[in-house]
């Protein structure tokens, strides 16, 4: 089974290596950067819409999502070759990655070039994010283990401010262009100081990297995405639509067939027997599609709906990132009086709320007002996260802990690209023209809010299945 953060690893002869100052900072520094261009790219859409590349609707969903998709499926199999062949390795070739995809998008002169840098780009996301994390729990002393894996996952969430601030005032002092560009040497300066404070970290021989199982989940992955994205475009009962379903559904039950049978697999489906397990990992991708939605559509509102600035947009988002700062805290502390079933309930139940009243603004409500609702959704993830992050590692045996952080993140993203596809879907079902004319303002803010109430509904009924899922069962006999 694959473990790719096991803190069982060999002793390598020698004084043990311990986590410094400077490498913490650096590892962070590389987190940082990796999410922050998940978040920059949405403060992007209103000048990708307006650039010489002429996107359609579908394509700007790509851009967003190619970085996303490639991430989640590359997650579990790249954090095996970090294990495999070496974790320091695997982050500055994630690094590496990270900067050509860079300059393949900054050099981009059609959507799918552009598309396939994000790509690129996300699968430099999927070396370095696992890596960083390896590196930090072997470095590290098991009395200061948690406080290093509480920076790491605060890191998190500092990219994504950091993205939209970034992406702001790209948009709005230098061009679309200049953020890719800016990966670059940013990419190549971390990779360096990568080598020179970031000590190696024992290799497992035996972590199973499976290329076939990873290529069946990514394809299944790809495939369903690829379907909700073209839908509109080319009706939902076309021939490429349900084909595209089709075969995401054959390979789904052909990963879990090879699965079964393979002497190491990539993921074993048997461990989602549990219940719990499987409830938390749902809740888990529950959270992340409604905040992405959000993510996705949150600048193309204050800017076009609300005059907004692109540096004004990116600011506004700072009440979504209180939420998530501070509720965690609350949420694991009425965990421990209650059990984890009332801060998920509630905490998901505050996610699909939050975007039912997100989605009855229009270009007349204050900002206030839509920033109280965006707290209200942001605070329901943060009370849910700490249980459900929790959930995914405890169902689990001591000896496939990695296994269960890599599940966590593997569900973030997965929760992430459907959110995306799902919005910016129903978005382009209900809206055909140009949200940059004033005119047609009001016609936007109405197909954005049938937009988010149907990714509120989802994520009311997800909300639900997990709840239901933590509920108390007999004890076997």
């Amino acid at each position: 089974m694959l473990r790719h953060a096991d803190i069982q690893d060999r002793a390598v002869p020698g004084p043990a290596p311990t986590l410094t100052r400077a490498t913490l900072l650096v590892l962070c520094a590389c987190v940082l950067v990796a999410q922050a261009m998940v978040a920059a790219v949405n403060l992007l859409i209103p000048q990708l819409a307006a650039s010489t590349l002429h996107p359609t609707p579908g394509q700007l969903l790509w851009a967003v999502d190619a970085y996303v998709i490639v991430f989640a499926a590359l997650l579990i199999p790249a954090g095996a070759l970090g294990d495999r062949y070496g974790r320091k390795g695997a982050l500055m070739s994630g690094l590496g990655l990270f900067a050509a995809g860079g300059a393949v998008s900054a050099l981009a002169t059609t959507p799918a070039v552009l598309i396939a840098g994000r790509g690129l780009c996300g699968a430099g996301a999927a070396l370095i994010m696992p890596a960083t994390m390896s590196i930090l729990v072997h470095l590290s002393p098991p009395e200061r283990r948690a406080q290093a894996l509480a920076t790491w996952t605060l890191t998190i969430g500092l990219g994504g401010l950091t993205g939209n601030i970034g992406g702001g005032l790209a948009g709005q002092y230098l061009t679309w262009r200049a953020l890719f560009w800016a990966v670059v040497p940013l990419g190549g300066l971390l990779a360096l100081i990568v080598a020179r404070t970031v000590p190696r970290t024992p290799s497992r021989s035996d972590a199973s990297v499976d290329p076939v199982g990873a290529a069946l989940l990514a394809g299944a992955l790809l495939a369903v995405v690829y379907g909700i994205i073209e839908g509109p475009g080319f009706g939902w009962g076309s021939v490429r639509v349900l084909s595209a379903f089709g075969a995401g559904a054959a390979l789904l039950a052909a990963f879990t067939l090879y699965a079964l049978r393979a002497a190491a697999p990539l993921l074993d489906p048997r461990i989602f027997r549990s219940p719990k397990l499987r409830a938390g990992t749902l809740g888990i991708g529950t959270g992340f599609f409604g905040l992405f939605a959000l993510f996705y559509v949150n600048p193309q509102y204050l800017q076009y709906a609300k005059g907004f600035s692109p540096a004004m947009a990116g600011l506004a988002i700072i009440p979504v990132t209180t939420g998530l700062a501070v509720m965690p805290k609350l949420g694991a502390r009425l965990a421990q009086r209650t059990g984890p079933r009332l801060p998920i309930g509630a905490g998901l139940a505050m996610v699909g709320a939050g975007l039912l009243l997100l989605s009855t603004v229009d270009k007349d409500t204050p900002y206030l007002v839509y920033a109280v609702y965006l707290l209200v959704m942001s605070a329901g993830a943060g009370l849910s996260a700490p249980s459900l992050t929790l959930t995914v590692v405890a169902e689990l045996p001591a000896h496939q802990a990695g296994l269960g952080s890599g599940l966590n993140t593997a569900a973030r993203e997965i929760g992430a690209a459907l959110g995306v596809a799902v919005f910016g879907t129903v978005l382009a079902s209900r809206f055909h023209g140009d949200p940059r004319d004033p005119a047609q303002v009001t016609a936007f803010t109405d197909a954005m809010g049938v937009a988010l109430g149907t990714v509120g509904v989802v994520a009311l009924l997800a909300a639900a299945t997990v709840t239901l899922g933590y509920r108390e069962r007999p004890a076997a006999s």
